[in-house]
């Protein structure tokens, strides 16, 4: 990518998309559209094709996309799914039709099937059933993975697909109805301080494995892959370091400060047992993670609390 090329990024408000604005400055490129959601409804194709034809994008980072946790994907299946099915379906859309360059669509580990071999590689996608839990947002996330590499088999359009692992870090989102397991932890712990409670408690054993990203790390590694991968295959995007959700929870607690006891309902669901992607095939382009798990959830507190 040219210092001075045309850069959209899509959910630019949103944590994913905010840290790749501060990535993409901080490297020098400076000619960012970062449109938000009322000044551009992405589920309006008419309005996505007005855009791109105004603003001639050169590449395009499509983030936007309507996310959550355990309890969101359960309350807002038709939400996510039609929200985040017509938002790509315009952007990618409009990208080809518009002549964009380049285009990167992020999909998402929860694609991958619930029993899938550990660390899933990008073999395993569509390769077994994926955790119910999620199905609603990974349909759309397939549909729209499918799409990119269609898209790039019939018409040379170059769409490339990494797939993240779980991201956190500044501009999470800390709403208990939509929020991932970290900012809830986090949240709770943080107000149990406050209310000096003695104790907490978690949905589920503490069991499953789990692998996070900062999102600054992410970001990252979506702008070298912008920059360095031209595939059709799916590509991982992870640390390749997992951490059980107790543990997790015990860290969360150390870097809050709450001292209480830490109980377990074990009637509450766990979601898939372990998640952990084989980011082989990235780490062979020559890009690492730099940031551990303690300090970036010492940075997300100290940014949000």
């Amino acid at each position: 990518m040219n210092k001075n090329a045309k850069i959209l990024i899509t959910g630019s408000t949103g944590m994913v998309g905010s840290a790749m604005v501060r990535q993409l400055e901080a490297q020098g490129y400076h000619h960012l559209l970062t449109p938000n959601s009322k000044e551009l409804d992405l589920r309006q194709q008419t309005l996505v094709q007005e855009y791109f034809k105004q603003h001639e994008p050169e590449y395009v980072f499509h983030l936007a996309a309507i996310v959550g946790g355990i309890h969101a994907n359960n309350a807002y299946p038709g939400k996510f799914i039609y929200d985040n099915t017509a938002m790509q379906l315009n952007v990618i859309e409009s990208a080809y039709k518009y002549g964009v360059t380049k285009l990167l669509f992020p999909g998402s580990a929860c694609t991958y099937p619930k029993m899938a071999p550990q660390p899933i590689p990008e073999a395993a996608f569509l390769n077994g059933l994926i955790e119910p839990t999620n199905i609603a947002y990974a349909a759309a996330k397939i549909n729209g993975i499918i799409m990119a590499q269609s898209y790039k088999r019939q018409y040379n359009f170059n769409a490339i697909v990494p797939m993240p692992t779980n991201a956190y870090g500044v501009n999470d989102n800390f709403d208990p109805n939509a929020s991932h397991v970290i900012p809830a932890l986090m949240k709770r712990f943080h107000e149990a301080k406050q209310q000096n409670l003695a104790e907490v408690t978690l949905w589920g054993t503490g069991k499953p494995l789990r692998e996070f990203i900062y999102v600054d790390d992410l970001a990252d590694a979506l702008i070298f892959l912008m920059q360095n991968y031209n595939e059709l295959d799916i590509i991982n995007v992870g640390t390749m370091q997992e951490i059980a959700i107790g543990d997790l929870a015990k860290l969360i607690a150390n870097v809050v400060g709450f001292e209480g006891q830490i109980n377990l309902d074990t009637t509450k669901p766990d979601g898939a047992p372990r998640k952990c992607l084989d980011s082989a095939n990235l780490r062979a382009l020559g890009w690492q993670p730099k940031i551990e798990i303690e300090a970036g959830l010492s940075m997300m507190f100290k940014h949000h609390f």
